[in-house]
């Protein structure tokens, strides 16, 4: 096996699912910015210019890296796989995200972004053979809903649907279909590149969707907008994803995933530190539940019902 082999998630790594928590939580913590930080752009970038341009920033600072690093590159089966996460979080969560975000507070955003952990662990079982206990649903579907009444609350109650409503739930999909096949082939790839590979296959969508939204609104703002854009070209689009897939790959991936329910309350206090949206007791209160509910279900472990379940647990 070469030096550069792609293979990194050693065995012993796999069996250790407290790493595999530790780097979960420190790629929501990069998220966690996300939609505070569209928001931020949304005023003076037109939407279709973030989802894109963040993509196009990102898949040249992956290109970069890639051929530093000397990768090799990915086998024939694993292309249809990196499509599928370019599909997911390169190019359906960023755009759907900051089209919503030009209408919907960054708090009502993570109303329905908390619904994500609880999708993500779908996703996971319907891709995978992991098959968590009874337990962990009870307490991952407690956290989904707490997640989402505490936003709810906080953003003084979701009513009719909106369009923007539409585009979140649309994103969440996206996202956690992106999050479980990604966490798969971080196994086979590695994290960071992983992510990288999938910024280059979408690239050639990317780019010309960027370059056609900067001609039609040529994207002019002030530095504060432009310094969000390059968070979420640098961060939420690429350096936040090289914890995150770790976490996956080391997993259990349906267990780390319920991480992310921590990133409602997190994303509702940067929007009231940054974008002075209100806050009130609610706040507390929903956010003890939601990390409760989360603690609760990572700490749940898969039920090994039969000895192949043990080897699905080490797989």
């Amino acid at each position: 096996m070469e030096a550069n082999s792609s293979v990194i998630v050693s065995r012993s790594t796999v069996l250790s699912p407290r790493a595999g928590l530790w780097w979960g939580a420190l790629g929501v913590a990069a998220f966690s910015f996300t939609l505070p930080l569209t928001r931020v752009t949304a005023g003076d970038l037109s939407p279709l210019f973030i989802g894109s341009g963040r993509a196009v920033v990102a898949a040249l600072l992956a290109a970069i890296a890639l051929a530093a690093a000397r990768q090799r590159i990915p086998t024939g089966a694993q292309w249809p796989r990196l499509v599928i996460v370019a599909g997911g979080v390169v190019a359906g969560f960023p755009l759907l995200t900051s089209f919503a975000m030009t209408t919907a507070p960054a708090s009502h955003g993570a109303v329905v972004i908390g619904l994500l952990p609880a999708a993500t662990a779908v996703a996971v079982v319907l891709r995978t053979r992991e098959r968590p206990a009874r337990a962990f649903w009870v307490f991952a579907g407690l956290g989904a809903v707490a997640a989402v009444v505490f936003a709810a609350l906080q953003n003084g109650g979701l009513g009719a649907l909106t369009a923007a409503d539409l585009l979140l739930f649309g994103a969440v999909i996206a996202a956690a279909i992106g999050y479980a096949e990604g966490g798969l082939l971080a196994r086979e790839l590695g994290s960071w590149q992983t992510i990288s590979w999938a910024l280059l296959v979408a690239l050639p969508v990317m780019t010309p969707l960027a370059v056609a939204s900067a001609v039609a609104e040529p994207p002019i703002a002030t530095p504060v907008p432009w310094l969000a854009f390059a968070y979420l070209s640098a961060v939420s689009m690429y350096l936040g994803f090289f914890a995150w897939y770790r976490g996956l790959a080391i997993g259990p991936m349906a267990q780390v995933s319920q991480i992310q329910l921590v990133q409602p309350v997190m994303t509702i206090a940067w929007a009231a530190l940054l974008l002075q949206e209100p806050v009130g007791w609610a706040t507390a209160v929903g956010g003890f539940a939601v990390i409760a509910c989360a603690a609760l279900a990572v700490r749940t472990r898969l039920t090994p019902r039969r000895s192949n379940d043990h080897r699905t647990e080490e797989s």
